[in-house]
């Protein structure tokens, strides 16, 4: 019997280990029916272990509001009922279900009950806590409080660890099959609410999942695909309608290369470091530049091309990074004057930023944000 156990362990082990999205997972649903997550490929999820006769379980009443306002957006929410916490999910799955759909009118998809933690935790959530660990209670917060005493009552660490602590614990999963957020039970909804809408609305979504790529498939990017994301650039604000910009686009091959073997010689330190160099772009296979006048102004105009170019790239499968660093080496080097000279820029004008553009061979995580910089004035 010990074999066996440590046997079944191993294989769940080997299973969440190999995972590489949540889409690999398969749970059951309320009638034990085997069900992929596969087929909730391209939605935004929230995935949250319940409990009927918890503290927590009004909650219920919001998730289906939630669900309810963003559903006609790609939105889901996977409920997993898990008996751990309190012994707060008592019987079967039917009925709990009858529970929910009685005093919540649930419209949601309810899975059978799981376990989250331990032993017998089920691989999805296994997967789930090693993408998102837990991040603390606010405990300026008197329900955060009293859920950080209650658990640091029987574990003074509970917090070092990525267990599930509660129920309603839920996880956020952006269309790509990311695990982008976790929440406590004790987090505000309004939070969850907002992060679900900057996920679901395509344009928020798009905005949010764009990252600075610097791997690319050797793979051109097609020249109507170029022409579309520097249409969408042009059509940015800009002062007075004044389009101080210029923009080249790079799709020479040959030129990109010739210039990165000038900058491999002055600069053979540094590219010896970077053992996937292939170009001084980012290994980019595809280059747009932007310029302003040469006299100063256009800055900002120009800033707002350029953001409007990477959004729509991003909207289309592309990868971008926008860099400085080679602009003042092309400036500064006598050798790469050809290249500045094959961009025909005018004599008024001066090379401001490039946009390496291609399609991506990585996906970056995202970088956190310092969100008390921002101040409301009300």
């Amino acid at each position: 019997m010990k074999r066996l156990f440590f046997c079944l362990m191993a294989m769940t082990s080997v299973l969440m280990l190999s995972a590489q999205s949540i889409y690999d997972f398969k749970v059951k649903d309320d009638v034990g029916k085997e069900v992929s997550l596969s087929d909730y490929k391209g939605k935004v999820l929230l995935i949250v272990n319940t409990a009927t006769r918890c503290g927590f379980t009004p909650q219920y009443k919001e998730l289906e509001a939630l669900y309810e306002k963003y559903a006609k957006d790609g939105f889901e929410i996977l409920d997993f009922p898990c008996n751990q916490f309190g012994q707060q999910a008592p019987g079967t799955i039917q009925e709990i279900h009858q529970f929910c759909t009685a005093n919540f009118n649930i419209n949601f998809p309810q899975f059978d009950k799981i376990e989250v933690n331990g032993d017998n935790a089920h691989p999805l959530y296994v997967w789930l806590k090693s993408q998102k660990g837990f991040g603390g209670f606010d405990v300026a917060d008197e329900r955060g409080k009293m859920m950080d005493g209650m658990l640091r009552r029987q574990d003074a660490e509970y917090d070092k660890k990525s267990d599930i602590k509660w129920n309603f614990t839920k996880f956020l999963v952006n269309r790509d099959g990311q695990v982008v957020k976790r929440y406590e039970p004790t987090d505000k909804m309004s939070d969850v609410e907002a992060d679900v809408l900057m996920e679901a609305n395509p344009v928020l979504s798009n905005i949010m999942t764009r990252r600075s790529v610097r791997k690319y498939l050797d793979k051109p990017v097609e020249h109507e695909k170029l022409e579309v994301v520097v249409r969408a650039g042009i059509n940015a604000p800009s002062g007075m309608n004044r389009q101080p910009w210029i923009v080249r686009v790079v799709e020479d091959q040959k030129l990109i290369a010739e210039v990165t073997e000038i900058y491999k010689q002055e600069n053979a330190e540094q590219v010896n470091r970077d053992k996937d160099f292939k170009n001084m772009f980012r290994n980019a296979p595809n280059l747009i530049c932007v310029c302003t006048p040469a006299n100063g102004g256009g800055e900002l105009d120009a800033g707002l091309l350029g953001e409007n170019i990477m959004l729509a790239a991003q909207s289309m499968g592309l990868g971008t990074c926008c860099l400085g660093g080679p602009v003042r080496w092309l400036v500064a080097s006598e050798k790469a004057k050809f290249f500045i000279d094959r961009l025909d820029i005018p004599a008024d004008y001066k090379l401001n930023y490039i946009i390496a553009i291609g399609y991506p061979d990585e996906q970056p995580a995202a970088k956190p944000r310092d969100a008390s910089k921002v101040k409301y004035i009300k």
